[in-house]
């Protein structure tokens, strides 16, 4: 047994042996050279393909609906007026006050598809035109104060008026309600208002926007601000108010004791967005008594958001210029993509406006 196995050893070293002397390493073969591999990153498919952010908003939208030039509908806001129709498709709204201590809304849409009744429609004070000239919309309304009419002729904002005969058919009159308070307009109305009247239905090349927003995917909860969760604003004839909904994150409107709604989806109005803005007012020398707001030079105000709430200051150098706010160093807010709410306030009521840090504090 001993000789069989050393021999089997004897044979298998002469085997290495041979090997070694033939030149074939069997432990060291060398292995043929592979291809470098290249990394490839995994296309990440474009969310907003065909899309664009909105100027109005900071939403994303369809590029064809975000190059759409705006029109701002000039909207009664007294009881025999309720509900109005068409608010919750409007991008910015605009509260003014006017003569008597009753306010009036200027509604921005930029996208106003399907909508066959939008208002009621009211007339043009200069202030609302200032205002929709910084959004290079088009300006509807039915009739304008004298006052307002110098601004409209100066050439500030293209406008189209229920009192201009060559687009009388923008304009229709329900039999639900008496005039003046039974005016609206349609999307097609509009359409057909613009394309007389031989305005552009796209945003001038050179404007920019107005607001800033945060950039995408990023929301402005305002660290430093105080909390808000309700307000209460002063209107000598009205006292409407906002409360914040936790849930959505918007501030829902209420005025003349009850929820402000839609009639058009029949849902109650609320904003992402609210901006007070302090103004001097003073009154025209004219038996009507219009109402003056200076909307240009600086002031003060607030943005409020999300549950908070800063002081801003608020400077626009010329008239046919932008309104820009500012927090307390001196920065340009920067809004988060939704609806926006700007409530002109008079600086002699400033100070009656009430703020809660809790949704129920305004009971």
């Amino acid at each position: 047994m001993k000789i069989a196995k050393t021999k089997l050893i004897a044979i298998i070293a002469g085997v290495v042996a041979a090997l070694a002397i033939g030149g074939v390493v069997i432990y060291n073969v060398t292995k043929p050279k592979e291809e470098p591999v290249v990394k490839t990153e995994k296309k990440v498919e474009d969310t907003h393909k065909g899309e664009m952010r909105s100027l109005l908003t900071g939403e994303w939208v369809p590029a064809e609906q975000g190059k759409k030039r705006p029109v701002s509908v000039m909207t009664e806001n007294i009881p025999v007026a309720m509900p109005q129709y068409g608010l919750n498709k409007a991008g910015v709204i605009y509260e003014c006050p006017m003569e008597g201590g009753l306010t009036r809304l200027m509604a921005i849409y930029e996208d106003y598809s399907g909508l066959d009744k939008i208002g009621n429609v009211r007339s043009c004070r200069p202030y609302f035109a200032y205002f929709a000239g910084e959004f290079d919309s088009v300006y509807v309304h039915f009739g304008q104060s004298v006052f307002a009419l110098e601004v409209l002729e100066s050439g500030l904002v293209n406008n189209i008026s229920g009192l201009d005969g060559s687009v009388s058919s923008t304009f229709y009159r329900s039999d639900d309600r008496k005039a003046p308070h039974n005016a609206y307009v349609s999307e097609e109305g509009i359409k057909e208002g613009i394309a007389k009247k031989g305005y552009r239905d796209t945003y001038d090349a050179n404007y920019k926007g107005h607001y800033l927003f945060v950039e995408d995917g990023k929301e402005n909860n305002l660290d430093k601000g105080t909390d808000c969760k309700a307000l209460r604003l002063y209107y000598p004839s009205n006292t409407p108010s906002f409360v914040y909904d936790d849930k959505t994150k918007t501030y829902k409107r209420f005025q003349y004791g009850d929820a402000q709604i839609d009639k058009v989806d029949e849902k109650q109005i609320e904003v992402k967005n609210i901006i007070l803005q302090n103004v001097i007012s003073d009154v025209y020398d004219s038996p009507e008594g219009y109402l003056n707001l200076t909307v240009s030079g600086s002031g003060e105000g607030k943005y409020i958001t999300n549950g908070k709430m800063i002081d801003v200051t608020w400077t626009k150098s010329t008239e046919d210029g932008i309104t820009h706010y500012y927090d307390s160093n001196n920065k340009e807010i920067q809004l988060n993509p939704g609806k926006t709410w700007v409530s002109i306030i008079q600086n002699q009521y400033a100070d009656r406006n009430v703020f809660s840090a809790t949704a129920d504090g305004l009971e």
